[in-house]
């Protein structure tokens, strides 16, 4: 009796190999990217909870040159005591938007309230009134153009579609696989 070859069905074929390796990158790719998305979520977090470090977005070109309409803007919470003339701050206001000018001078007030006078860079005189303040937020960094596709994946559509994904994501990656060369035998 003759006996015939049977071909080794555990050992994948290169072909396989080279799909199997594809999707293995590209789920440890994409992971890695959605890690290091949850980990930037974690230090804003903990930036904005320990160090009162928060953003804003410009939507007037008030400031420009120095910071032009669309630019995102790192800012940390501030005593006004250590507010300096030149700071660029941005200053709430009862009722209305916050609004984000160069401190033109600093009066003292009542215990650790200053009263600023501020001017945006843009403009040709001083803002109207004075501002009284006990707290400002002071920009540390700005960035133009980047307040545009920030607002857009703050929508609650996009924040949803991208919760979405990231689920599908994690539920791809994590999803137990079966090994191929089990089922070959």
């Amino acid at each position: 009796m003759k006996h015939l070859a049977v071909p080794d069905q555990q050992t994948p074929s290169p072909t396989r190999r080279r799909r199997q390796s594809t999707g293995n990158r590209l789920r440890e790719w994409l992971l890695n990217i959605a890690a290091a998305g949850g980990a930037v979520c974690i230090a804003a977090v903990i930036c904005a909870l320990v160090f009162h470090i928060t953003l804003i977005l410009f939507k007037t070109g008030s400031m420009s040159p120095t910071i032009p309409a669309g630019s995102l803007a790192v800012v940390r919470e501030i005593p006004a005591s250590e507010i300096r003339i030149g700071d660029v701050v941005t200053v709430d206001r009862p009722g209305k938007l916050p609004i984000t000018h160069r401190v033109q001078s600093i009066e003292p007030a009542d215990g650790p309230v200053r009263t600023i006078t501020m001017k945006g860079d843009a403009n040709t005189g001083a803002d109207p009134a004075p501002y009284v303040v006990e707290r400002v937020r002071v920009v540390l960094w700005s960035a133009p153009g980047l307040a545009y596709p920030l607002a857009a994946v703050s929508s609650p559509l996009a924040l949803g579609v991208i919760t979405v994904a990231v689920a599908a994501l994690v539920t791809w990656v994590l999803w137990p696989r079966r090994r191929r060369d089990a089922d070959a035998g």
